[in-house]
């Protein structure tokens, strides 16, 4: 298991950090780079997302969902390998 790692950001004007594990983080970046915004635009679109969706539970579990939800898509859109 790895240990959580803090990272700050402001969010409609108001600094917030969040922990997240080494791996969530990575698969943030990635999908902040494949969609061409900054981390910290990301971060912002998936807080707006759940605060119109009325979703229950923090910004860090809803960044987790969004990571996991990623790479679930990505390992869908993946041939599998030759026998």
């Amino acid at each position: 298991m790895t240990g959580l790692f803090k990272r700050s950001f402001t969010i409609a004007g108001h600094r917030t950090s969040i922990a997240l594990e080494a791996p969530f983080w990575r698969a943030l970046e990635e999908i902040a780079a494949r969609d061409g915004v900054s981390l910290a635009g990301l971060v912002a679109a998936v807080d707006q997302e759940r605060a119109q969706t009325g979703a229950q539970g923090g910004l860090a579990s809803a960044l987790r969902v969004h990571a996991l939800e990623h790479v679930c898509r990505k390992r869908e859109q993946t041939p599998p390998a030759p026998p």
